[in-house]
């Protein structure tokens, strides 16, 4: 009884030692699904450059009428006193916008026809023109036709407008007022007065034979009615302030500026249709 109660004992010491050294069993964890690779990131296309603007298309087609504008580069300033050894003259380099203002107002008034075309002209060229050297006899170099002949070869126009200014005497003097600006006449500082002036021509030449198209009775209707006015012309009356003094300081006069276009504006709506009736 007591041998089998030891073997008993002997057995399940045996058991006991082999359930500790028996390594526990884990569960294996559930096998997650494969994740598939993420696929490659396209590249973007490369957004397509904005074409370059085109440059402006060369004009083409007939040129009925090319148009020239020389009053933009100077703006007269005048003093007057009581004789004529008091008058001060100076011409102000000025960038108004008068030439460009010269092309709209054509354009305006031929209902924007693709026809009427704008010249470029070199630079200096009409300076035989305004500062012409010969006195007594005429000199065809400093003609306007000439002078327009000389860079016009290739544009084939039928007429050529040309504005241009020029000089003309102030009215009960021996004055001179020149080509676009400001006189101040008078005595003293409460006598003084101030005025715009415009004398800006439109001439026309023939794109062929390169002569002058008269056009003598165009705006006699309208100069004779602004020459017999009872009353200042509101539009050329300027306020003694705004009078450049120094000379200098006309470039940059804003109201000066903005007055005289409206000047030029006036005296180029009054001369052009007699000017453009045929074309």
């Amino acid at each position: 009884m007591l041998r089998i109660a030891v073997s008993l004992i002997a057995l399940l010491s045996l058991l006991t030692l082999a359930a500790a050294q028996t390594p526990p069993t884990t569960t294996a964890p559930s096998a997650q699904p494969a994740v598939p690779p993420k696929p490659a990131a396209k590249k973007a296309a490369p957004k397509a450059k904005p074409s370059a603007k085109p440059t402006a298309a060369v004009e083409s087609g007939p040129c009925r009428l090319g148009v020239i504008s020389v009053i933009g580069e100077h703006y007269s300033v005048q003093k007057f006193g009581v004789t004529i050894f008091e008058a001060e003259e100076n011409e102000v380099p000025i960038d108004w916008g008068l030439d460009d203002l010269v092309f709209a107002r054509v354009r305006a008034a031929t209902n924007n026809d693709s026809s009427v075309r704008r010249i470029a002209y070199p630079k200096g060229a009409f300076e035989p023109f305004y500062h012409a050297k010969a006195i007594f006899i005429p000199d065809p170099k400093e003609s306007l036709p000439v002078i327009v002949k000389s860079f016009t070869a290739n544009a084939n126009c039928n007429r050529y407008l040309v504005a241009t200014t020029f000089k003309t005497k102030l009215p009960n003097s021996n004055m001179t007022l020149n080509g676009i600006g400001t006189y101040n006449q008078g005595l003293g500082k409460v006598l003084r007065h101030s005025h715009l002036f415009a004398n800006v021509a439109i001439p026309l030449i023939d794109g062929r034979s390169y002569e002058q198209i008269k056009r003598p009775l165009t705006d006699i209707g309208a100069n004779l009615a602004a020459n017999m006015r009872l009353f200042e012309d509101p539009i050329t009356k300027l306020d003694n302030s705004l009078f450049p003094d120094p000379p200098e300081t006309a470039s940059t006069n804003a109201a000066l500026r903005e007055r005289t276009r409206a000047l030029v504006l006036e005296r180029l709506d009054r001369s052009l249709p007699g000017y453009l009736k045929e074309e």
